[in-house]
């Protein structure tokens, strides 16, 4: 069934209005018509099944048939920090992020990135970056649209990581933990003392790794250094 995600300023008791690009994927390319059915998410995990009921020249009038929280998101909301890394490999890093069940995506610069960030073009590659979350969203069954946020540099993501509850930097040098010992002996902790979803940040680095001086920064700041024992993956 179709998939589309909506603000909370679209849905009233009975109808959730559909517009701008959706509006007219529904009509002219999927060529929908009143008394079909699709789903509607309001972005914080609500799903809505609705029929489709009128077709006017600004929007699509969807009536709500019922409603649930989404059974795809999560007990946790992960945040993956992603260093940039050269040619397309971000695409699929956002993809695989989404599709995976991440609630946001924030890439940075660090000392061993080899792509840097240009102003002049950031904001178009943001929004490209933003569509590509938005269709594995859809693709996958999310309830949520993920955030991907502007490139900061690598101070300010150990500042915004380190607000989560749970801290992972992964790290290939020696004095790391597993990353799933160490995912299932805290999460299910935090959980429980928090009373509600914890936030996990997860660090990746770009194609040469961290810097020894970024690494340690990143302790500092109370981040768990994890990996894959003796693998290392690709970033």
């Amino acid at each position: 069934m179709p998939r589309f995600f909506v603000s909370r300023e679209q849905i009233s008791e009975t109808n959730i209005s559909i517009l701008g690009d959706d509006a007219f994927h529904i009509s002219r390319a999927l060529r929908m018509a009143a008394g079909e059915h699709i789903t509607v998410c309001d972005r914080e995990a609500v799903e809505y099944e609705c029929v489709l009921r009128e077709f006017l020249p600004d929007r699509v009038v969807a009536e709500i048939i019922s409603c649930q929280p989404s059974l795809a998101e999560p007990p946790f909301k992960a945040h993956i920090y992603q260093g940039l890394p050269k040619g397309d490999k971000l695409d699929t890093v956002i993809q695989k992020s989404v599709e995976c069940g991440a609630s946001a995506i924030t890439t940075f610069e660090s000392e061993f990135c080899i792509v840097k960030v240009k102003a002049d073009s950031e904001k178009n590659k943001l929004d490209r970056r933003r569509r590509i979350a938005a269709e594995a969203a859809k693709q996958s069954g999310r309830g949520l649209l993920p955030e991907v946020d502007p490139t900061v540099s690598f101070d300010e993501m150990l500042k915004r990581a380190s607000k989560a509850d749970l801290r992972l930097f992964c790290y290939e040098a020696e004095g790391t933990e597993p990353i799933g010992r160490l995912i299932h002996g805290k999460l299910g902790e935090i959980s429980e003392k928090k009373g509600a979803k914890p936030t996990v940040a997860i660090v990746v680095g770009p194609e040469g790794g961290f810097s020894a001086e970024e690494a340690e920064k990143a302790r500092a700041a109370g981040f768990l250094m994890c990996g894959l024992g003796k693998r290392i993956l690709r970033t």
